[in-house]
């Protein structure tokens, strides 16, 4: 998980709206006492981040298929990849899932749990990628990798024993904006997506909205950190201002999947996935917008402690299996 600074060092009170549970949680790495992921080198960043990833998760589903496979990227780098099935039967619908963890950390294994329960509770094939992270791969490579997984997918998808024609992209914070970023790239190559899956996900180029300046300090991603993964990843201004970076900066979504997205109401990003919600369906897009109260940035992984993060796992997989119903 990510490290918070306690309110008490910084002197920055912790929302009244955050739930008991939420609070709890926050004392709890405060007083773990670990040094922020900022402040360590990218690699050893990588590395607390995996040790602390499955602290607060439900206990890892047993399924009856989980492959560790490859895909090739455009430049044919083998991008490592996991198949999770709730069953050997063919003809399943799939899943792309993209990772968060701003770029720079984050892999299959510390979404391990959190792709085993999509899988088990949509029904699903879930496909989770290791893309390239930065700072060895600088934007745009995270989206790029993204999207040639993607399209590879589509046109193996029967190879892997998946259905091609229920075809879904997910991801929770940067990973949520690859998974919005994917869904333009799908329409614009005429990929059809039953689902674009967008757990608190960046869309914006710059960290100026209300709630990155309400909730900057004392919670699980401070404005400091967003500020430190941006940094590895992008190159220039120009970069920052690209739509696929910033998927509020795209000159259109007409067209693109219809779109799940939850957001946590104690979280930096959650105005610019509001506002994202409110693009898409300007544009006609149908969205299903859950906004789950008094948790913070990366609740969705703490199953253990925290309610919503288990109401939020079964919302999204209802949303999936709706998504993926024949049509009568």
């Amino acid at each position: 998980m990510l490290h918070p600074v306690h309110s008490t060092k910084t002197g920055h009170a912790l929302p009244a709206s955050l739930t008991p549970e939420m609070r709890g949680v926050i004392d709890r790495m405060a007083r773990a006492h670990r040094p922020p992921l900022h402040s360590l080198p990218p690699a050893e960043a990588r590395a607390a981040y995996a040790k602390g990833a499955g602290v607060l998760e439900l206990p890892a589903a047993a399924l009856p298929r989980v492959e560790d496979f490859s895909i090739p990227a455009r430049d044919g780098f083998a991008l490592p990849a996991r198949l999770y099935a709730p069953t050997a039967e063919a003809g399943l619908p799939l899943l792309l899932y993209l990772h968060g963890g701003g770029f720079t950390i984050g892999s299959i294994a510390t979404h391990d749990v959190l792709c085993r329960e999509l899988a088990r509770l949509a029904g699903c094939m879930v496909v989770s990628l290791d893309y390239r992270l930065a700072p060895e791969y600088k934007f745009p490579t995270a989206s790029d990798d993204a999207w040639d997984a993607l399209a590879w997918l589509a046109a193996h998808a029967a190879a892997l024993g998946a259905d091609r024609a229920r075809l879904a992209v997910g991801g929770d914070s940067a990973g949520g904006t690859l998974a919005a970023v994917c869904a333009i790239l799908a329409r614009d190559a005429s990929v059809p997506l039953a689902l674009q899956l967008l757990i608190y996900p960046g869309t914006t180029a710059h960290q100026d909205t209300p709630s990155h300046r309400r909730y900057a300090h004392g919670l699980v991603l401070e404005e400091v950190a967003i500020t430190w993964f941006f940094s590895q990843y992008v190159r220039t201004q120009a970069d920052r201002d690209d739509w696929c970076f910033a998927p509020l900066n795209a000159p259109d979504v007409d067209g693109v999947a219809p779109a799940w997205v939850g957001l946590a109401e104690c979280d930096p990003l959650v105005d610019e996935g509001v506002q994202y919600a409110d693009k898409l369906r300007a544009a006609g897009v149908a969205v299903d917008l859950e906004i789950y109260r008094g948790v913070t940035h990366e609740f969705i992984k703490m199953g253990r402690a925290l309610p919503e993060a288990r109401q939020a796992q079964h919302d999204a997989a209802r949303a999936l299996r709706n998504a993926f119903s024949p049509v009568e």
